[in-house]
């Protein structure tokens, strides 16, 4: 039996559109399954809760990197986990070379076996990809208020706005045991490789590795933001002299004003900024 978690508001509505070619490519291979549909946020953490009470032994999360988020949250780690990722921004899957087509990635639930895969979890709640704070993070937050706006033009206007009113992030990272005080543009910790809709964070990050990524873009002169986010689009920004990296399995961060924290692109707020990996205890159907 294989258990689909649908988020119907994924992709502008492709998941419930891609329900019935779903249903169509199950029952031609004769596939015991069965679907069901989230009704509000974070009703597929329940879902999956539940399902895992039950027995459930195959859960696959159908939607986008907020829906893959919910369910990765709600499943026991002895469950074998699949993603047919049919959202907007689909960035965990980049990473882990999973196919956007429908029937091709059901194929990988299909005839793969799940893989060992790695994870974040920060203050107790897991993440499959990037975790972090910033400028990034404060672009989301003012898309998500700007509702009249649609697509890239909310994106742009809530970029060009932030990048006025931006101020750097005071805060000390716990590194060797040792408190560093600095200020940042981003701070965050990847798994894999891409937030924000295909933003090339980290390209080189892999999700089976054992190793977490913590990067962090310090202060610098407010007039080279601009070409330093071109950059960052452009996937360099691991080559600017503002940027750091390092590999850590934990990393801590305190911040001297109340931040928000985004989660494979889902915004917390109160929860604290300390990050560990756990290295292959996901079991990933991927290629």
């Amino acid at each position: 039996m294989i258990d689909f978690i649908i988020n119907g508001k994924a992709g502008s509505g492709k998941s419930l559109r891609a329900k019935n070619k779903l249903i169509q490519l199950l029952e031609q291979k004769n596939i015991e399954y069965k679907i069901h549909l989230t009704e509000y946020q974070k009703h597929a953490t329940q879902i999956a809760k539940d399902l895992c009470a039950n027995g459930a032994t195959t859960i696959v999360a159908v939607g986008g990197d907020g829906t893959v988020n919910e369910v990765l949250n709600g499943i026991d780690l002895n469950v074998n986990f699949g993603i047919i990722p049919l959202g907007s921004g689909n960035d965990f899957v980049t990473s882990a070379k999973i196919p956007t087509d429908v029937e091709a990635a059901l194929d990988i639930v299909l005839t793969q076996t799940a893989k060992p895969t790695d994870f974040l979890v920060c203050d107790g709640i897991r993440g499959l990809n990037v975790i972090g704070t910033g400028i990034d993070v404060e672009i989301l937050e003012r898309c998500s208020t700007y509702k009249l706006l649609k697509g890239k033009l909310q994106y742009f206007v809530s970029l060009v706005v932030s990048l006025f009113k931006f101020n750097f992030y005071n805060c000390k990272i716990k590194r060797d045991g040792e408190l560093k005080d600095t200020s940042a543009m981003i701070i965050c910790c990847c798994n894999g490789g891409e937030f924000g809709g295909g933003i090339p964070i980290c390209p080189d990050s892999n999700v089976a590795d054992g190793q977490m990524e913590f990067i962090y873009v310090t202060k610098m002169n407010k007039a080279k933001m601009v070409s330093y986010l071109i950059k960052l689009m452009q996937g360099k920004i691991l080559e600017q002299e503002f940027c750091h990296r390092v590999k850590q399995d934990e990393v801590q961060v305190v911040f001297d004003n109340p931040i928000s924290i985004q989660i494979d692109g889902e915004i917390y707020r109160g929860i604290k900024f300390d990050i560990h990996i756990e290295k292959g205890k996901l079991k990933l159907f991927r290629p």
